[in-house]
């Protein structure tokens, strides 16, 4: 596979290009990204679905940008899909001839695997292996069932924000578009059912963002935010039923103004008929979904336990990589030493082994602030595969290992009790100082109680001076000492 591959989605709304840089077998990145508002599907849906000529030159000409940029990113291979209204068009022909005219050769892909390549990108690239994913685009609706890891079913439906917006809204007819979209859903397998939904598409992200300001959220990041879909029902129902002037007071962007009525009409009535729960917003969809399609070789999924934003960050940042597999071992060696007390509940151990792994990412910015650039390194770059608090989290424990944690900290609501922090902090700090001593794989850990009070052990044969001395101004929680035996 390329180092560096760009990918195109022309979609009936927006044309897109992401450029991804492989930095392993499986570890890679976002390098760049942008989009064209090219409405390839303007005034098709009233011509029988022919694309009109404005729009057709609109999009050759965003292509042609799209190609000069990712030129100058040296990406060697570029892929390029079209969805809905190329699809559904009589006269694609015409497109798909100027796009080989400047170099570019279009693959128009059908919902069914528009309806798999957004899947792909969801069971890979978000927090949860089971769900339906809701991609709203201009024409279409994809619909994906996940169980387990496994892409069970796919659907498409010709239910669309421009679709609709052309057919029914603009004209004022309401009730039609209602009764369209209800019509349409009763075609979905009656499996189609699942308490929690992935967010996929424009719509549903300006869906999330408008939430996010309602609740007063304290991260911007888009990306597996999730929310409860019964609580938040009613101001879905509120965009869709505010006049466009007005929607601005609902947090609506300018770009999203013209489109977001019909897309929150069909995102709450869909949410309905899945009978969703819980609300996960995607980042990520077709273009995404492409590019894994291009890395894993056509499989669907990564290898366990495999997190590719956690193998970019080690390729990027980390030199000496025995060093933190020595962190690594002796942090898993604590946790299982710990589990008779009950100490750190085991739902914590995946963040403590990442963190305790990548804690000195920080040191590639600046040594003497190491902690504090860690802290901003992986929270920003640990972008696939975990929630908002397993982001926090880990980034937390690479800030506050070996520091006194603040009286108040950010996004506290988001974090653990403060216990199970300076348990998880130490543990951190403990395993990188012991992975400096020689044959750091022979340490032992005994736990002991006496009075309400635990004493750590730590045996072995061949303590070096400088670690004995640095295990004495080691934080520890209250009721914790710290022996050398």
């Amino acid at each position: 596979m390329a180092k560096i591959t760009a990918v195109i989605d022309i979609g009936s709304n927006s044309a897109r290009m992401a450029i991804f840089e492989k930095t392993s077998h499986f570890g890679f990145h976002l390098l760049y990204e942008s989009k064209s508002k090219v409405r390839i599907s303007e005034n098709s849906y009233e011509h029988n679905g022919y694309l009109q000529d404005e729009p057709i030159q609109r999009a050759i000409n965003a292509l042609k940008s799209f190609l000069w940029i990712a030129k100058l990113h040296k990406a060697r291979k570029i892929l390029c899909v079209a969805t809905s209204a190329v699809r559904d068009a009589p006269n694609k022909s015409i497109l798909l001839q100027k796009a080989r005219e400047i170099g570019l050769n279009i693959k128009v892909i059908d919902g069914d695997r528009e309806s798999y390549l957004g899947a792909l990108a969801a069971l890979n690239l978000l927090p949860y292996d089971s769900g339906i994913t809701l991609d709203i685009g201009g024409g279409s609706t994809e619909c994906a069932l996940i169980e387990k890891h496994k892409i069970l079913d796919t659907y498409s439906l010709d239910i669309g924000t421009i679709r609709l917006k052309e057919l029914f809204l603009d004209k004022g007819d309401y009730k039609g578009a209602y009764d369209f979209i209800q019509k349409h859903l009763q075609k979905l397998p009656e499996q189609f059912k699942h308490s929690r939904v992935f967010g996929i598409g424009g719509s549903a992200r300006a869906i999330s963002k408008a939430i996010q300001k309602q609740i007063q959220y304290p991260l911007s990041t888009l990306h597996a935010f999730e929310y409860d879909f019964l609580e938040h029902k009613d101001f879905i129902q509120q965009i869709y039923n505010t006049k466009t002037q007005e929607l601005h007071k609902l947090g609506i962007k300018e770009d999203r103004l013209d489109s977001i009525q019909s897309g929150s009409l069909i995102f709450h009535l869909i949410l309905e008929h899945f009978r969703a729960k819980k609300v996960v917003t995607s980042g990520v969809g077709v273009r995404e979904g492409v590019f894994l399609k291009d890395l894993l070789n056509n499989k669907t999924s990564f290898p366990p336990n495999f997190n590719p934003s956690v193998r970019n960050i080690k390729d990027r940042f980390i030199r000496n990589t025995q060093l933190c597999k020595y962190a690594k071992f002796l942090a898993s060696k604590l946790f299982i030493s710990q589990k008779c007390f009950h100490l750190i509940p085991q739902s914590f151990a995946t963040h403590l082994l990442i963190a305790t792994e990548l804690c000195n990412v920080g040191v590639a910015l600046n040594f003497y602030e190491k902690h504090r650039h860690s802290n901003y390194i992986l929270f920003n770059a640990l972008n696939y595969g975990l929630t908002h608090q397993d982001r926090l989290l880990i980034a937390f424990l690479t800030q506050y290992n070996n520091k006194k944690l603040p009286n108040d900290y950010p996004y506290q609501q988001l974090l653990p009790p403060l216990e199970i922090l300076q348990y998880l902090c130490l543990f951190v700090a403990l395993a990188n100082l012991l992975s400096k001593n020689p044959n750091p794989k022979d340490f032992s850990f005994t736990w002991v109680e006496e009075n309400h009070h635990l004493s750590l052990c730590i045996e072995h044969q061949e303590l070096s001076y400088i670690l004995k001395e640095k295990l004495k101004k080691l934080l520890t929680p209250p009721t914790l000492s710290l022996k050398l035996c």
